[in-house]
């Protein structure tokens, strides 16, 4: 019998695609996770698939990636799985670890995958380093200019509150706290 499972990484994701895509592909029970990370080894769905899966059975996904982020995540499971005699169905690669053939293909797929994260991350901080060496600032711009954290200050020296002076800033007491403390280092 074909299980399935999707997953999205936020909320915000819309993981209809990866429904149709396990329905088309036979699954009568799909199990989910909103908002999970696949870099997260403890996912309730995933957890729920794994368990009602016997031998003989497929656990269906859409993609690689939605499984796991890591190559060893990705080979354990899989192994798993094997042991139990449970099959490995991805819909997108149209990998299927029910022959050898297909077990080869999920660990050139799988090595590509994490190859690519590899990549985007190294692009990522050569971007940051060169953004550094120009002078652009790096993370978020911060909350509060100099002179308003100068003004609460003296506000708060006044007798005023760490609360008022937060709220007539817009900012939270922690935010303004960090940068009058910032400031004073």
């Amino acid at each position: 019998m074909p299980v399935g499972y999707a997953r999205v990484s936020t909320s915000e994701q819309n993981i209809e695609l990866q429904l149709q895509a396990l329905k088309a592909a036979g699954c009568q029970r799909i199990f989910t996770d909103h908002g999970a990370s696949g870099a997260s080894r403890t996912r309730s769905g995933l957890n729920g698939s794994l368990e009602v899966l016997n031998p003989g059975d497929t656990l269906v996904i859409w993609r690689l990636d939605r499984l796991g982020r890591s190559l060893s995540h990705l080979i354990d499971v899989v192994s798993d799985l094997g042991r139990r005699e449970i099959g490995l169905y991805s819909v997108t690669e149209a990998i299927d670890t029910g022959s050898a053939g297909g077990i080869l293909i999920f660990h050139i797929m799988g090595a590509l995958a994490e190859f690519e994260r590899a990549l985007i991350s190294e692009r990522t901080r050569a971007g940051m380093s060169a953004a550094k060496l120009r002078g652009s600032p790096i993370g978020r711009p911060p909350k509060l200019r100099p002179l308003d954290i100068d003004l609460a200050r003296e506000a708060i020296q006044g007798g005023g509150s760490l609360k008022s002076a937060a709220r007539n800033l817009g900012v939270s007491r922690t935010t303004l706290y960090r940068a009058i403390r910032g400031q004073l280092q």
